[in-house]
Order: C-alpha cells, then sequence, then structure tokens
C-alpha cells in the first residue's frame, strides 16, 4: 500500500488485524509452511559458511576474542529480528521489511528497501554458486568439470526445488538445518569430550592453558577484534528469512515469537559455544582461513575423513543459502511489483502459488554470476561477497527505521502494538543502526576489498535515484488505481 493509503488508514486508531492496511501482494500464497519449516529456517539463517569455514581465518586474526564478537554482533542481530518480529505480529506479510517500508517510510523507502535486498541475495546467490562449485572440486570425482558447469548445475536444481511449492522449499531448509546442527552438535560433543579426558590435540592439551599460554583472549590487542566484527556481521545474514517465511504459515502469531526468541541461545550455543570450543583446544595460530577450523581440529586428532564430511557440510550450507535467496527475493520482488515498483513480470505466480517472475529474475543474475566463474574463477568469489555486505547492512538499518516509525505511531495511538516487542525502544533501535553503520565505516580499514565495496555506495546511491525517476510515474498511477479501489 502507498504512502498516501496507509496515512488514509491511519487517520483512525486500529486496534484489531482486520484494520492494518493489507499489502496487495500477500493475495494469492498458500500457507503450506509449518511450524517445525520456520523454526529451521531460523536456525538455518544463523548457521553458515559464516561459522563453518570464516571462522578460521577469524581465530587466526582476533584469536580467543572472536568469541565475543559473535556474541556482540549476535545481540544486535537478535535485536533486528526482534523488530522484524513485532512487524510481522502487527501485520503478517510476505512482502516482509518491504511492505512495512512501504507503509511506514513511504514508496522511495519501499523501493530502496527491495533493490538493496535484491542486491544483496543476488550478489550472494554469485557468492553461492561460486562456493558450490569449489567445494564440489574438493572431490576427485568432479575436478575435470568446469567451475561454471558444476555453477549452473547447482543453480538448475535450486531453482527447480523452489519452483515446485513453498512447501518443498521448507523442507530442503529443513533438512539443510537438520545437517548443520547435527554436525555442529557432533563436533562440540567431541570437542567437550577432548577437554574433559585432556586428550592431547595437535601435541597440546586441551584447556585454559592453550588460551593463557598463546597471549590469552586479546593475542594481538583489542583493534583486530573491532576489525573483525565487519565480517561477523555477515555471518548473521539471511535471519531476516523468519519475516518473509512469516507470510506463509497459517499462525505466525503462534510461531513467529517461538522462532524469534529461540535465534539468541542458538547464537550462544552454536556460534559462540563453538567459537569458545575452538579456542580452547588449540591456540588461534594454528586456524586458517583455508581451511574449515573444524577440520583443522578433527584432523589433529586423526579423525578419518574429517575433510570430507566437512566439506559436505559447508557445500550444504551454500546450497541453503542459493535455496533462502531464491525464496526470499521471489517474494519481496512481487509485493514490489504490485507496487509499481519492480518489473510487471515479477508479480506472477504459476499454479503452486509461487512467485516465478522475481525467482526467475533472481537467477538471471545468477547467470551472470556462471558467466564470471567462466572469465574469472578465481575472483567471483570475492568480488560479490563484498558487494552483498552492503546490501544486508543497508536492509537491517531499514528495518530498524521501520520499527521507530512504528513506534511513534504506536504512541500517537494510530496503531496497537502486539504483547511481542522489541523492548528499550527508541534507544535499542538508535544503538542498534549506529553499530551497523560503524561495521560499514570499518570496511574503509581494510584497503585492498572493503575500501573498493565502500566507493561502490555512491554508484548504487546513482542508480537507485535514476531507477526511481524512471518508475516513479509507474508507482504513482498503481497508487491511485489502489486508492480508488479502496474507496469504492
Amino acid at each position: 500500500m502507498s504512502k498516501d493509503a496507509v496515512n488514509t488508514a491511519a487517520a483512525t486508531p486500529r486496534t484489531d488485524a482486520a484494520q492494518v492496511p493489507a499489502d496487495a501482494g500477500d493475495a494469492g500464497y498458500s500457507k503450506d509452511l509449518k511450524a517445525r519449516h520456520v523454526n529451521m529456517i531460523a536456525i538455518g539463517g544463523a548457521i553458515g559458511t559464516g561459522l563453518f569455514l570464516g571462522a578460521g581465518g577469524r581465530l587466526h586474526n582476533a584469536g580467543p576474542a572472536l568469541a565475543i564478537a559473535y556474541l556482540v554482533c549476535g545481540i544486535f542481530a537478535f535485536f533486528v529480528v526482534r523488530a522484524l518480529g513485532e512487524l510481522v505480529l502487527y501485520r503478517p506479510s510476505s512482502g516482509s521489511f518491504v511492505s512495512y517500508a512501504r507503509e511506514f517510510l513511504g514508496e522511495k523507502g519501499a523501493y530502496v528497501a527491495g533493490w538493496m535486498y535484491f542486491l544483496n541475495w543476488s550478489t550472494t546467490g554469485i557468492a553461492d554458486i561460486t562456493a558450490i562449485a569449489l567445494y564440489t572440486h574438493y572431490w576427485s570425482l568432479f575436478t575435470d568439470i568446469p567451475q561454471w558447469v558444476l555453477a549452473l548445475i547447482a543453480l538448475a536444481v535450486v531453482l527447480a526445488v523452489n519452483l515446485i511449492s513453498v512447501k518443498i522449499f521448507g523442507e530442503m531448509e529443513f533438512w539443510f538445518a537438520i545437517i548443520k546442527v547435527a554436525t555442529l552438535v557432533g563436533f562440540m560433543l567431541i570437542g567437550i569430550f577432548l577437554l574433559a579426558t585432556q586428550r592431547e590435540v595437535g601435541g597440546q592439551t586441551p584447556g585454559l592453558s592453550v588460551i593463557t599460554d598463546n597471549g590469552g583472549v586479546f593475542p594481538h590487542g583489542v583493534m583486530p577484534v573491532v576489525l573483525v566484527m565487519q565480517g561477523v556481521i555477515f555471518a548473521y545474514a539471511a535471519l531476516e528469512l523468519v519475516g518473509v517465511a512469516a507470510g506463509e504459515t497459517a499462525e505466525p502469531e503462534k510461531v513467529v515469537p517461538r522462532a524469534v526468541n529461540s535465534i539468541m541461545w542458538r547464537v550462544g550455543l552454536f556460534y559462540v559455544g563453538s567459537v569458545v570450543l575452538l579456542a580452547l583446544l588449540l591456540p588461534g595460530s594454528v586456524y586458517s582461513a583455508d581451511q574449515s577450523p573444524f577440520v583443522t581440529v578433527l584432523s589433529k586428532i586423526g579423525v578419518p575423513a574429517a575433510g570430507d564430511v566437512m566439506n559436505l557440510v559447508v557445500l550444504t550450507a551454500a546450497m541453503s543459502s542459493l535455496n533462502s535467496g531464491l525464496y526470499s527475493t521471489g517474494r519481496i520482488l512481487r509485493s514490489m511489483a504490485m507496487a509499481g515498483s519492480a518489473p510487471k513480470f515479477t508479480a506472477r505466480m504459476n499454479r503452486s502459488q509461487v512467485p516465478y517472475g522475481g525467482i526467475l529474475l533472481t537467477c538471471g543474475v545468477c547467470v551472470l554470476g556462471v558467466g564470471l566463474n567462466f572469465l574469472v574463477p578465481a575472483q567471483a568469489f570475492e568480488i560479490v561477497l563484498n558487494v552483498a555486505s552492503l546490501g544486508i547492512i543497508s536492509t537491517w538499518v531499514i528495518i530498524m527505521v521501520c520499527h521507530l516509525v512504528f513506534v511513534r505511531r504506536a504512541k500517537a495511538g494510530l496503531i496497537s502494538r502486539p504483547a511481542f516487542r522489541l523492548f528499550g525502544s527508541p534507544v535499542t533501535e538508535i544503538t542498534t543502526i549506529a553499530f551497523l553503520l560503524a561495521c560499514l565505516g570499518m570496511m574503509w580499514n581494510d584497503p585492498e576489498v572493503g575500501r573498493k565495496t565502500l566507493l561502490l555506495v555512491p554508484v548504487i546511491a546513482v542508480m537507485l535515484v535514476a531507477g526511481w525517476f524512471g518508475i516513479r510515474r509507474r508507482v504513482s498511477r498503481t497508487t491511485d488505481q489502489e486508492l480508488s479501489r479502496l474507496t469504492k
């Protein structure tokens, strides 16, 4: 719904969900996602390659204090999802934060939110298919197959799953999450056993002495821990999927609070817990960015096929991310198309109530990534991953800004807040926004990649402005038609 329409609808206080303005893009969806699907989507969003693969290099740079970085970033990530959860209970929508941006920030806000999210997931999708191809090359059976062919096959498989039905997507995410959780739990049990029995790992006895004898919690000082947060925050990307999935579940008021609240202890257990265990088992200097830290530990104690198992898990995490990206952008683009700010074909749905138009558009960008894998296979992953970082930070900032406006309107008596709320408003939102912008600013300290990524900001801004001037008349016409329909 447009800003003017929302203002008209908000002229009188609302006390029930029936009076809340609906998003035209929500019509036509099935409600086939079950509670277990949404819960596992929440877990899957919180556990990805950022932990399985990225933690090795970060442990090497920051040492045991990496656990503190994960905890701090995890708390702010929880604030974002809690704010989104409150907005979902106010009005469930498959358009998620784009729909809320339209209501609270107007069409321009929804336009920026939607296209920055699309930028995030389309470039993440390129990174995912690149990662899948690289991980598959680990096994000798696939080494002779060109990287771009493997990337194309992965994209085709995940596309097919997304187009069949939302239930199939939910099942796929459910089992992907099961694999990731089972792997982490298995590793943590092995780590706890090694600590309890004091069995040597790589020639060292595990325990606190591993930390104290190798420079302590901050072996390289505080600054490396601060700088590593710019990468840690991206490990939590995809948590906002809970808000999108809520639009296709029958009982969001029951499912969403449970999924959102469970994120905090999952972060504490899986991220912070595993990093603490890794730090107690081996010195940070032993880990590296070239190898999963879990493989490093398991190989030191002689676990057979440790590399094969973890490679399969990381491959699963990349497939899960690609799957989620196609799912979420399909829904977001449909919400935008119904308002006139995305191509018309992205509003189309198939017989299974899947918005195939938006999914195919994201796939089209990912196909460009297949070309990137053909032209520069060694650099494809690094190029797109940093562009995606701009998209996720802008998305989270917009969610918090929407929540600020939402609370302000609630205090004015225009809308009613649900019982499930983000606490500490407006301090919580402002602090989170400041933290996210600080993470963005810290990218300047990386002259090789981060600084070049930040230089893309004015380029993206110019493209967004040009795009808005290109579609604003269509958005205005769509708004007028919607207002006319509502006033009949």
